[in-house]
Parts: structure tokens; sequence; C-alpha cells
């Protein structure tokens, strides 16, 4: 007799008993649990059409938040070709289209560029459209055997001459260093270039070679900073000049649809790529065609929403509530300093050199603001440095103009006044002492550099009255002032050397009373000319050109002060624009035209000229 069917039967009673003994009989029981059940349910409905909402908004927010990211990656990129393209035009502008390559050489302009933007460079170089060597910073050697006409950055300029030329990264292979033999990864950027031989125009290629090491720093803190995606960059034609996992693509061991994303235009597309589907993210660098390309697999969306199916029912709203603040703190903790940093860099742009660069904010950001403010800092120092060296150069030159009147001069100016006091001539002496002291006393101006245009004249009237005594009366001087310059203001002395040349070079072996010299003034705009003309034996045309560069001081007498003497200090103190002229005929004459801006007399002018400056604003 089977005897376990009775008891299983029994069992079975007995676990019925005890699920009906946890069921509450009481109607605050039932209703307690027929809520809970209903809201429940009613949670759990919502539950999921919010997680579904929630899992759709999330792949939302991380498009949109991947589109800003390379957005930002874009532009900051963009920022750093933008400066590269700054580099090149300011060495092209500022340096290479103002020299004469014939006479000047680009050398030490170039290494003083690359020492202020070597962060962000690995070098510069300037060739001829031949492919020669012009100048490179900062190694000018290249390796034996190199034909950079073949190069594909040099053909790239020569055949697309109004464009500038970004090539894609390579080894840099084109000067030979004997004391650091590491080779750099650059991008090259090209361009074609008019180069001035003694005024005829000739074709040249200048190569900025960028530091590749700068974008790829770039673009891995923009792949440390992106979770379960990656970024990379192409050229127009689909080669890869970045990529997180390039060693693996080299390699073989995996793929990248590299070549159909550089045919994409800037937008979002879907696409399935070895099994896995994922979305591509596509903007496009200005100025070279590159696009940098967002990978995000599809998967990556759902990475962590097991455990926000669970959490998901109870606090979703607060989920919500706490996303969009969150959101908006972020926004406005990360783009925040980015606009005060750039406000900052605006004033800079805007010439206020005062401006400080903004520091704060994230740790990125903090650190872009710390670097922009050292480079300015950097760019100020070697300003100061320069006008420093100039400053130093302008006192040592007007030290050794305080003993412009020479030993002889001052002997036969001497020698003069004792003759003429033994021959019993007193008023003659009494007149040469008192131009003399008159001389001495402008000479010395107490010490100062800059006097009014008055004084200076006066001091060359004295000159020319004691010459005339020494050279009794041998020549006629004529003076034809416009009272109104009298009082501008001048570097003193540089009317009397030009007017002693005027005398030795020019009359002083004409017959008697033939010579003549004339001394003008005169204002003009903005401007005043001083001309001394005489009409003595004029300088020969060979020798014309070279009064005003460093070779003409090789001929000098009188107070051993020459011509360039007094058109490098004009120069020096008031800018390229201003110094001597020189026309000259030989056997009719010469004219020196000092040409000088019109500073007004004034204290305020007067200190800043003694400083080191050179006058107001005009």
């Amino acid at each position: 007799m089977n005897r376990r069917g009775p008891i299983r039967e029994k069992l079975n009673q007995l676990r019925m008993k005890k699920l009906f003994s946890l069921y509450p009989r009481s109607i605050q029981a039932t209703v307690l649990i027929s809520f809970t059940v209903v809201s429940f349910v009613c949670m759990l409905i919502m539950g999921i059409v919010m997680y579904l909402r929630f899992e759709s908004r999330t792949r939302q927010l991380a498009e949109e938040n991947s589109r800003k990211l390379l957005t930002q990656s874009v532009s900051s990129m963009e920022d750093y070709l933008r400066n590269m393209r700054r580099i090149s035009d300011a060495m092209y502008y500022d340096v290479i289209k103002d020299m004469d390559l014939e006479k000047q050489d680009v050398g030490s302009e170039m290494s003083l560029m690359y020492e202020a933007n070597k962060d962000n460079l690995i070098s510069f170089a300037l060739y001829k459209e031949d492919g020669k060597l012009i100048s490179a910073a900062p190694i000018a050697v290249e390796k034996e055997g190199l034909d950079v006409t073949s190069q594909q950055w040099f053909t790239d300029a020569i055949n697309r001459m109004d464009n500038l030329h970004f090539s894609t990264p390579h080894i840099q292979n084109l000067f030979a260093n004997d004391t650091d033999y590491r080779y750099y990864w650059v991008i090259s950027l090209s361009r074609v270039v008019e180069l001035n031989y003694g005024g005829r125009p000739k074709q040249g290629v200048l190569l900025v070679d960028m530091n590749y090491n700068t974008i790829e720093h770039m673009l891995k803190e923009v792949n440390e900073a992106s979770s379960g995606q990656y970024t990379y960059l192409v050229s127009g034609n689909g080669q890869i000049i970045y990529h997180p996992k390039s060693q693996q693509i080299n390699t073989g061991i995996i793929r990248e649809n590299s070549s159909e994303h550089a045919l994409y235009d800037d937008g979002a597309y879907e696409e399935t790529f070895e099994g896995e589907k994922r979305i591509v993210l596509v903007d496009t660098v200005s100025y070279t065609g590159w696009k940098l390309i967002s990978v995000i697999p599809v998967k990556s969306f759902y990475l962590g929403m097991i455990s926000t199916r669970y959490f998901v029912i109870m606090v979703v709203s607060m989920v919500i509530l706490t996303m969009i603040i969150m959101n908006q703190l972020v926004t406005l903790h990360v783009t925040g300093p980015l606009l005060k940093l750039n406000e900052s860099i605006k004033s800079l742009e805007a010439g206020n050199v005062n401006s400080k660069i903004y520091i704060g904010g994230p740790l990125e950001v903090e650190h872009v603001g710390k670097t922009l403010q050292n480079s300015m800092d950097e760019i100020s120092r070697l300003m100061k440095d320069i006008v420093r060296e100039q400053e130093e150069k302008r006192k040592s030159e007007l030290d050794a103009l305080q003993s412009q009147i020479n030993p002889h001069f001052l002997y036969n100016t001497l020698d003069s006044i004792v003759w003429m006091i033994e021959s019993e001539k007193y008023g003659d002496a009494v007149f040469m002492i008192t131009q003399l002291a008159s001389l001495f006393r402008v000479s010395l101006s107490k010490g100062k550099t800059i006097i009014p245009i008055g004084d200076e004249l006066r001091h060359a009237q004295n000159y020319m009255n004691i010459q005339k005594v020494r050279f009794k009366n041998s020549f006629t001087m004529t003076y034809e002032i416009d009272e109104e310059i009298y009082d501008y203001l001048t570097v003193k002395l540089i009317v009397q050397p030009i007017l002693e040349n005027a005398i030795y070079y020019g009359v002083k072996n004409m017959m008697e009373d033939e010579g003549e010299i004339i001394l003008k003034g005169w204002k003009e705009e903005n401007d005043i000319y001083l001309e001394v003309s005489d009409n003595g034996f004029g300088i020969p045309e060979d020798k014309q050109k070279y009064l005003l560069t460093e070779e003409g001081q090789a001929s000098k007498n009188g107070s051993g002060v020459g011509l360039i003497n007094v058109h490098k200090r004009i120069q020096l103190r008031f800018g390229e624009q201003y110094g001597l002229t020189i026309k000259s005929v030989p056997d009719e004459g010469t004219t020196v035209t000092i040409h000088i801006p019109a500073i007004p007399n004034t204290q305020e002018n007067r200190d800043e000229m003694e400083k080191g400056g050179s006058g107001y604003e005009r």
C-alpha cells in the first residue's frame, strides 16, 4: 500500500495554512497591501517608462556632450594652427619682406622668433626656389645629399602658391645635429614667399615645423576625458594623423574605417563596422582639410544601466532634477573660466599690454592660463632686454660725443685767440672766447642729451663763427631758419658735424670767397627738416652709398664724428623712418638733410626722451 499520497497531501495542506496565516485579514492591512501593490505596479510601469526615457535621454546627452567636446577640441586645434599661421605671417611680413637678403642676414631675426615660440616649434627654415637653404633656426646645417625640392611640403607650396600647406606628421630629417641625436615628429607648415635681393624679387619657400607632440597631447587629453568612446584625426584623403590605438592599427590587430570617415561631411552618422553598431561624429579642422572623428560604440550607452534599473523606481525624479542642476553647475564650472580666459586674451589682442591672463577654473584651464601668462612674461622680458641693449648702445655713443671738439680744433682756436691778443685785436679775441664758451656750454648741456632746436642752432652758429675766423672768412655762411622750429626738441650735436663736413670736404680748398654754406630749417606737417648745403667739390658717386653705412666711418676729420654717427643716433631715438639723406653732384656741391619728428619743448617730453623714449604720441 502506497502511503506517500496521504502524506504529501497533508504537507500541502500545512503549507496552505501557513500561507493563509501570512495574509492580513484586517481592512487596514488589506488597503495598505492593495495600495502598495497598485503603487508598486504604477511605479514599476512608470519606472520602466522613465528608464526607457532615461536611456534615450542618456544617449542624446552623450551625443551632445561628445559633439561639444569635439567642437571644443576642433576649436583648440584651430587656435593652435591659427597661432602657427600667425607665427609664419609674422616671420614673412615683419621680417623677410622688410629685408634685402643681398645685404642682410635673416638668421638672427629667425632665431629670435624661434626662441619666442620654441615651446610649439621644432624649427624655422627659409629656402630659395631651387631648394637651396638661406637660413634656419635653431640649427642651420643641412644633411648631406638632401633634396628638399622632392619633398611633399616643398612641392605643395610651389604648386599652390596662394595657400598655406599643412603636411601630415613625419620625422624631421632636414638638419644635422651633432649634439642632439633625437628624431622629432613634426607637422610642416609651408608657403611660397617673395624674397628681396637688391630690389629684385625672387621666390622662396618658408617652412615652419610644428611639434607634433602638441597635437598628440591635445588629443590624448580629449580621449582621457571621454569614457567608452575615442577620438582620432585623419587627413582629407583618409590617412590617420593621430589615433589612440595607432600601434594596434599599424600591426593589423584592429582596423579603422578612416577612409570612409574622411569622405563624411560634418555631422553625426550611424554605422555598423565589423559587427559593432556605433555613432560617428565628424568635424572639419579649418585651414587643413583634416577631420576630427569621434567614435561612440552604441553599447557604451548601456554601461551602468543595470544598476540604474533597480534605482530609478525610487529616485527617478530626484535623479532628473539632480542631473539638470549638476549639468548647469558643470557647464558653468567648465565654460566660465574659459570665457574669462578668452576675455583676457581679447584684451591683450586689443593692445592692452598691462592686461593679465586669467588663471583659474579647472586644472586644464588653469594650466593653459599659466602657460600663456608665462609666455607673455617671457616676451615682455625679451622686449625689455632688447630695449635695454639699445639704450646702452645709445648711451655709449653719446658718451663718445663728449669729446666731439677734438684737440686739434681746440688748439687752433686758442692759438688764434693768442694771435689776436698779441696783435691787440682784443675785440676779435673777446668774440672768439665768447663763441667758444657758448660752444662748450651747449656741448655740455648739464649732461642732457635732449635740447631745444634753438640751442642746437646756436651751437652750430658759434661753431661756424669760430671757423670763419680761423679760415679768415674764406667762405660765406647763410642762415634761412624758420623761427617756428626753435621751440621743438632734438638730440643734441647733430648739425655741427654736418657743418664740419661741409667745411673740410666741401669749401676748405676752394678759392677765397668762393665757398658758400647755407643752413636751412623748416617744419612740414608733423616733421622738422634741417638742411646743410655747400657749393664745394661734391662727393664721388661711388662713395655716396657708403656714407650712411658702417663703412662710412673709415674716413673722418675734424671732430671725429661722422655722418653715420648722427644718422644712427637719430634713428635709435626716433625710428628708422628718420635720419639723414644725402644728395651730391661732383663739382656742384652737397646737400645733407636732417629729418626728425616735431616734438614740442615741454618738461614732460624732455623727461620722457631723456629716459629713452621717443617723445609724445603725435
